[in-house]
C-alpha cells in the first residue's frame, strides 16, 4: 500500500495526480489553500483531525473566469471527487467566500464517485455547501462544452457521510444521488435573508432511493432565527428525501417544507419523515409509489 505524507506547503493536487489507486495520503495540520480535483479511484485522505486539518478555497458563482463568464455553482468547488471508491477521514472542507446573497452559490465538496464515504469531517459554506452527484438530466446537456466530462457523468452515484458537521445557509446539501448520512450534525447557519433550507433533491423518476438522514441533528448557529429554516424543497420534479429518526431544533419551521415557490412541486416531490412530526405540510409522506 502507497502512503503519502504531506504537509500545508506541499502540493496536493499534484499529489492526488501522481498517486496510485489504493493509495493513502496522509495530511499533516495545517491550512491548504488549493483548489482539488480527485480523479484516482480507491484512495483514501486521512486528515489530522477536522480542527486540525482544513482544505480551504474561495470560489463563486458570480465570479469571471479567464474567458469574462461566470463559474457557476457547478465550478465552485474546493474538492471535486470524480472517482470510485474514495474516503474522506478527519478533515475540514471549506468554502469560505462567504455573502451568497451577493456573489451567488459556493461548493464547499461536490461528489461525482461511487461508493464515497466520508467520515468524522466538517464541510462548512453557506448556499450549495454539498453537491451530490449525478446532476439533473437536463443539466448535464446544458453545460455540455462548458462543464468538463468529469463534472458531466451520467450514472447512478451513491455516497455516505457518518458522524460529519455539515453546515450552510441555502440548499446546503443538493443533488441526484443516493446518499446516506447517519448520525451527523446538521447546523444551518445565519443568511442576510433570514430564512434558509437545508436539501434540495432533484432525482428523477426512476431512482427509487434519494437522500436518507439517519440519526440526524439538525441545529442552528447564534442569531438563527425560530422557524426560520425548511428542511427540504424540491429542486426539480420527483426529488426523493427521508429524515427518519433525527432531531430538530425550534430553528425548523413547523410546516417542514417548502414546495419551492409555485413550481408545482409538491405534487410529484417524494418526501417522508419518520415519525410524523405534527403541523407538516399535507404532502409529506405521500400515499404513492415511492
Amino acid at each position: 500500500m502507497q502512503e503519502i505524507h504531506i504537509t500545508p506547503a506541499d502540493s496536493l493536487q499534484h499529489v492526488l495526480d501522481a498517486a496510485h489507486p489504493g493509495a493513502v495520503i496522509v495530511l499533516e495540520p495545517g491550512v491548504y489553500r488549493q483548489k482539488l480535483m480527485l480523479r484516482t479511484p480507491r484512495i483514501t485522505l486521512q486528515g489530522a483531525g477536522r480542527d486540525s486539518t482544513r482544505l480551504v478555497y474561495g470560489d463563486y458563482a458570480k465570479k469571471p473566469d479567464s474567458q469574462g463568464r461566470e463559474y457557476n455553482t457547478f465550478r465552485t468547488w474546493t474538492m471535486a471527487v470524480c472517482a470510485d471508491d474514495v474516503t474522506i477521514r478527519d478533515l475540514t472542507i471549506e468554502n469560505d467566500a462567504l455573502h451568497p446573497e451577493e456573489k451567488g452559490q459556493e461548493v464547499a465538496l461536490t461528489v461525482y464517485g461511487d461508493r464515497f464515504l466520508m467520515e468524522d469531517c466538517v464541510l462548512s459554506s453557506t448556499q450549495d455547501t454539498l453537491f451530490l452527484g449525478p446532476l439533473p438530466g437536463d443539466l448535464i446537456q446544458r453545460y455540455q462544452g462548458f462543464l468538463p466530462d468529469e463534472l458531466r457523468q451520467d450514472r447512478p452515484l451513491s455516497q455516505r457521510f457518518h458522524r460529519c458537521l455539515i453546515e450552510g445557509t441555502v440548499d446546503f446539501i443538493f443533488g441526484c444521488g443516493k446518499a446516506l448520512f447517519e448520525d451527523c450534525e446538521i447546523r444551518s447557519l445565519c443568511d442576510a435573508r433570514d430564512l434558509g433550507y437545508v436539501a434540495a433533491p432533484a432525482h428523477a423518476l426512476e431512482q427509487q432511493e434519494g437522500f436518507l438522514f439517519h440519526r440526524c441533528r439538525l441545529t442552528r448557529a447564534p442569531g438563527v432565527t425560530d422557524g426560520s429554516i425548511f428542511l427540504a424543497r424540491p429542486w426539480r420534479d420527483y426529488g426523493l428525501l427521508c429524515f427518519r429518526d433525527c432531531s430538530y431544533g425550534p430553528h425548523i419551521a413547523a410546516a417542514g417544507f417548502d414546495p419551492w415557490r409555485d413550481s408545482g412541486r409538491d405534487r410529484t416531490a417524494r418526501f417522508y419523515e419518520f415519525p410524523a412530526q405534527p403541523g407538516r405540510v399535507p404532502w409529506v409522506n405521500p400515499q404513492r409509489e415511492a
